[in-house]
């Protein structure tokens, strides 16, 4: 029987507010690749925990997870309570290779070093456990991110959360460089759920992420803007290839998008500096 995601209570996706969150945390200008948010499912005591994970080594790899007690911690760059390490070595087996991670549920999810598969990291028990991808999938920069001018290293597979849970999305050989979207079920090791197949080139995109059960896809525009262009959505299969949601962007690369169920805000990473946008929908009154 299929699953049944989420329906959405907010009704359609309209727009995206200006920029409401700019700042450079700890390490201006340092570390162009990484991704930042907040946990849709947190544990007790840290519902406003924000994480961030930075690519230490060579724009490609990290090995812990950075946390802050609130928003205003991240901005002025205070983390407290500090890192929670993967493995002391970096980058290695079951390392974080990529950008494109997410915190769910206590655990980190991200593409593991080396390999076509997801990992999940505890960060209570510090266990990795992994989920292996379809054969084909594309992995170690064969299937990125790209704009006109570059692509983006290491972003085969992208890992996102919305308010029915964790998704991956990804591309293989099979699917002629086109996106696929997984459902990742939770439990270690988390398992593949329901897999969907898109005619949407995953080059031809910058980003991706999920919101409200549905999968939307950037690209860029210019230095100054970036598009929301594409969306899919798994329960009915309509895609649209004129979503025209603008963002104005801070810096001219997003390196990382993740959607936050918890209060509909978008955060961004771009080039080192970390930028959120509220999502604006038809039903909410907060559209400010």
């Amino acid at each position: 029987m299929p699953a049944v995601f989420c329906n959405c209570p907010y009704g359609q996706f309209l727009n995206i507010s200006e920029p409401r969150v700019y700042t450079a945390g700890e390490y201006p200008g340092s570390y162009k690749y990484g991704a930042w948010g907040r946990d849709p499912k947190p544990e007790a005591g840290k519902e406003s925990w924000y994480w961030r994970v930075i690519l230490t080594s060579s724009n490609r790899y990290a090995h812990y997870v950075r946390f802050y007690s609130t928003l205003s911690s991240l901005i002025i760059g205070v983390s407290v309570p500090g890192n929670v390490q993967i493995n002391p070595s970096n980058p290695t087996t079951n390392t974080i290779q990529g950008p494109n991670n997410v915190l769910y549920g206590g655990a980190l999810y991200y593409n593991c070093y080396n390999k076509d598969a997801v990992c999940r990291f505890n960060l209570t028990s510090k266990i990795v456990t992994t989920l292996d991808l379809p054969k084909g999938t594309r992995y170690n920069a064969k299937g990125n991110f790209c704009n006109l001018e570059e692509c983006y290293q290491c972003t085969d597979l992208d890992l996102a959360t919305d308010e029915s849970g964790i998704w991956v999305v990804y591309t293989t050989t099979q699917d002629f460089g086109n996106l696929v979207l997984s459902k990742v079920e939770e439990g270690e090791p988390p398992k593949l759920g329901q897999t969907w197949h898109t005619s949407v080139y995953k080059q031809a995109v910058t980003n991706t992420f999920m919101a409200c059960g549905v999968l939307y896809a950037t690209r860029y525009v210019n230095q100054e803007v970036e598009e929301i262009f594409y969306s899919f959505n798994p329960v009915t299969g309509q895609e649209r290839f004129n979503v025209g949601i603008f963002m104005k962007k801070l810096a001219p690369n997003i390196q990382a998008l993740n959607y936050s169920p918890v209060d509909q805000m978008l955060h961004a990473y771009c080039d080192s500096y970390m930028v959120s946008y509220k999502v604006q929908f038809e039903l909410l009154d907060n559209q400010s």
